[in-house]
């Protein structure tokens, strides 16, 4: 929202400085992005006008000229090559020794003929970076004026980056409310007057759709001229605010709509042709309705646009822009005026998704004063009838439930518990008045009803902060908590935070990735089989429209950007949320995965090269879960190879998955080898049990190895499990380390070799009790496996 300073001090003017009321209203919530001087800096600049005009003697494009700079019958003789000069034009005019932008003007000889000063154009001020020619002044601009005392140079220009919820500083009125509330000075608004019906035309209003507009009024205004010039100070006042001039009647539109925040259109009331004559009507739009907007756009509406159309088509697209058929030109003499509320509801998401957007839709999106409405169409009829001429007919109304604004309680202990403070029921009323709030008083409670402009107070909270703004924020002492500190129990299970499991990852040489939540359709589908997936209503491109519910495709996506980087060697990792749904339930589950590609190590004299493998990984994941156990089982997973994938389980639950790139995948995504990937959910992870302390052994251990030959579909992590809780107490490891089939085995079998560590804490073991407890382990997986010792 930009402004001038000048334009705000005519509302209300408090006794500070430009940096000052700058910074009080940061302090107070609406940030100042920047206050720039409207011109630089320059000096003996006057108002002229040109009596007379000669052609230069030894100069076809330079004319000598007359001026009066208000010296009484004096003028001045100036040399000037703009090609806009003119006799009777008044022109800013810098004298002998004035000191423009990179200029300084002296008396000088141009071919011969002298000249005392220079006529100036826009950008030889500095005001604009181009011109055709002088800038050309009102006519009734007074002779010998200082020019920035006339065209208001000595000005400011304010930036507001005003947050969402703040739309009641769209406009002018609302800032100065604000600053008056901030700084307790006299708010002076303009007082607002009906004007006078002088003709009797109406156009009758009928809203289709009360919901979407519950206000809606206009008026009909005749016999107006578009050949007048819109006054300088109107002019002024909307390029300082970043509207350029169209025409009178668009002028003051727009205007009103940067003073009071009510966007506001006019329609050609001689290009409306109603087959019912005399009627509006308010509607959404029709299947294969077209409307050419003011911005050249032919557009195609939808049945949720909201329009203001005649009988058999539309006219404007409602809160966001008219059109051109019943725009205003300049040989329009009758106006219908408009000014609604239109529900914020209807018009939010319509920009983006028309890919433009207006000052009408960034009001009305955030919402406007509906208690307003018709004052903002008396102001611009005030306005018009003055500037443009003509008659104004009875206003028409079409009313319907407009948003109630209910009261709230405010509690005044709830103020001080929540800000820290000590602000008693005298200050919080003397506050709530500056607001220009409605309020009752019942003890220590405040009954406050929001006004119609500030949709952004709805609860109790929302009224403290109020009192916070305008109380001062600096004004809040700086406080440093004080707990108590005393010792507490450490539990049993330790939290493990992410950030201790991504320096684990990092130890093992893995680098952290960030990656968007929002995804493509296709990766759902290839990499988790989720043909349903979250779909984003208004996805910020076409590429990122569904949510994801697997890290695994964006870790194929950074794997194919470094690849085309020459990058061979990749080891990556990612924590973050993955959303589902099911059966309208939506649910977000944090995940941590993980893809390698290429060597095992980095490339070194030392070591072999060879390629990364499951099993590499998988010693990657077991130290992410230690001090505890996992199990990885073989299964099926849609985006891992379906003969080298498992699935991992702790305490009997999913833990996650890790396996190889299924290689359609691979093929699909070009790769010219297979990553391995893996990914588990969070919670699997986030907790471990202490270590259990156990008396060291000062006695030595006895080794044993052991060779069987069973099925091939019978898993090793199911014989140790099975020798595990059936071993006797001196047995203290049981471990494989040899897998064998081929060659000299018969076909469907596998010979596994286990390593057993037996000992005692209290004395050295004998033969006979270490035979006995080989041969339970041994008993144990012929009677349950059919297991036979290997030879």
């Amino acid at each position: 929202m930009r402004f001038s300073e000048n334009w705000l001090r005519s509302l209300v003017n408090p006794s500070y400085s430009s940096d000052e009321l700058a910074h009080i209203l940061t302090m107070a919530g609406l940030e100042v992005e920047s206050v720039e001087a409207m011109a630089p800096s320059f000096d003996k600049v006057v108002v002229a006008e040109v009596v007379s005009i000669e052609k230069h003697p030894s100069a076809d494009r330079l004319n000598v000229c007359q001026v009066d700079v208000g010296f009484g019958d004096k003028s001045l003789q100036v040399v000037c090559g703009a090609p806009n000069v003119a006799v009777g034009v008044k022109v800013p005019c810098a004298l002998v020794g004035a000191h423009l932008p990179g200029i300084d003007i002296k008396r000088s000889t141009l071919r011969g003929v002298e000249s005392f000063g220079m006529l100036c154009s826009a950008k030889e001020l500095g005001l604009n970076e181009s011109a055709d020619g002088l800038l050309l002044l009102p006519n009734d601009a007074p002779n010998g004026m200082n020019f920035r005392d006339f065209y208001a140079l000595d000005d400011k220009i304010f930036t507001l980056k005003l947050t969402p919820n703040r739309a009641d500083c769209l406009g002018l009125f609302g800032i100065a409310r604000e600053v008056s509330a901030i700084t307790a000075a006299d708010l002076k608004l303009p007082v607002i007057r009906p004007a006078e019906c002088a003709i009797d035309s109406i156009l009758n209003v009928q809203i289709d759709n009360p919901e979407a507009c519950p206000l809606y009024c206009g008026r009909v205004v005749q016999g107006i001229s578009l050949d007048v010039v819109t006054p300088l100070w109107l002019v002024q006042r909307l390029e300082r605010g970043g509207i350029r001039s169209v025409n009178a009647v668009v002028d003051i539109l727009n205007y009103v709509m940067l003073e009071m925040g009510q966007p506001m259109h006019a329609f050609d009331l001689a290009k409306i042709n109603n087959s019912h004559p005399g009627k509006i009507y308010v509607r959404y739009a029709e299947k294969g309705e077209r409307l050419e907007l003011l911005n050249g756009i032919n557009l195609e509406l939808e049945p949720d646009m909201l329009t203001i159309a005649e009988e058999n088509a539309p006219l404007a697209l409602a809160g966001i822009m008219g059109g051109i058929p019943s725009g205003v030109q300049q040989e329009t003499t009758d106006l219908f005026l408009e000014s609604a509320f239109f529900s914020p509801e209807v018009i939010n998401g319509k920009s983006f998704r028309l890919g433009f957007s207006s000052d009408s839709a960034h009001r009305f999106e955030r919402g406007v004063n509906f208690a307003a409405t018709r004052d903002a169409l008396e102001r611009a009829t005030e306005l018009i009838l003055k500037i443009c001429g003509g008659k104004a007919g009875p206003i028409t109304e079409a009313k319907h439930a407009l948003p109630q604004r209910q009261a709230v309680k405010v509690r005044v202990s709830r103020v001080n518990r929540l800000l820290g403070i000590e602000i008693d029921g005298e200050l919080i009323s003397a506050i709530f008045k500056r607001l220009k709030f409605d309020f009752v008083v019942d003890g220590d409670v405040f009954c406050v009803t929001p006004p119609p402009y500030r949709f952004d107070l709805a609860i109790e909270e929302d009224f403290i902060e109020e009192v916070a703004r305008i109380y001062g924020y600096d004004h809040i002492p700086t406080s440093l908590p004080r707990p108590e500190m005393s010792m507490l129990p450490e539990p049993e299970v330790i939290d493990i935070s992410s950030t201790q499991l991504k320096h684990i990852l990092i130890n093992r040489d893995y680098r952290e990735v960030i990656n968007y939540a929002f995804v493509e359709a296709n990766w759902e589908i290839d990499f988790a089989n989720n043909s349903s997936p979250v779909v984003l209503k208004n996805p910020i491109s076409s590429q990122m429209e569904v949510m994801r519910s697997s890290l695994i495709g964006g870790l194929i996506a950074n794997l194919q950007f470094n690849l085309n980087r020459k990058q061979n060697r990749v080891r990556i990792f990612e924590v973050g949320c993955c959303f589902t749904k099911n059966e309208g339930n939506y649910q977000q589950i944090e995940n941590i995965a993980g893809l390698c590609y290429g060597d095992a190590v980095p490339e070194q004299w030392g070591i072999d090269s060879r390629n990364i493998d499951f099993f590499d990984v998988k010693m990657d994941l077991e130290s992410l879960f230690l001090p505890e156990s996992v199990i990885f089982e073989k299964s099926l997973h849609p985006a891992l190879h379906p003969g080298k994938s498992a699935q991992i389980y702790k305490d009997n639950k999913i833990a996650g998955w890790l396996g190889e790139l299924h290689p359609r995948l691979q093929r699909k995504y070009d790769l010219p080898k297979a990553p391995i990937l893996f990914e588990l959910r969070l919670s699997a992870l986030s907790s471990r049990i202490l270590p259990k302390i156990k008396k060291l052994s000062k006695f030595p251990p006895v080794r044993r190895d052991i060779a069987i030959v069973v099925s091939s579909d019978i898993s090793a992590h199911s014989l140790l499990e099975s020798m595990n809780a059936e071993k006797t107490a001196i047995v203290s490891e049981i471990y494989l380390f040899d897998l064998y089939s081929g060659k000299g085995m018969e076909p469907g079998k596998k010979s596994l070799a286990f390593r057993i560590l037996l000992q005692d804490a209290e004395k050295t073991l004998v033969d006979k009790e270490v035979d006995e407890a080989i041969t339970k382990l041994i008993n144990v997986l012929e009677s349950k496996y059919n297991a036979k010792l290997r030879s």
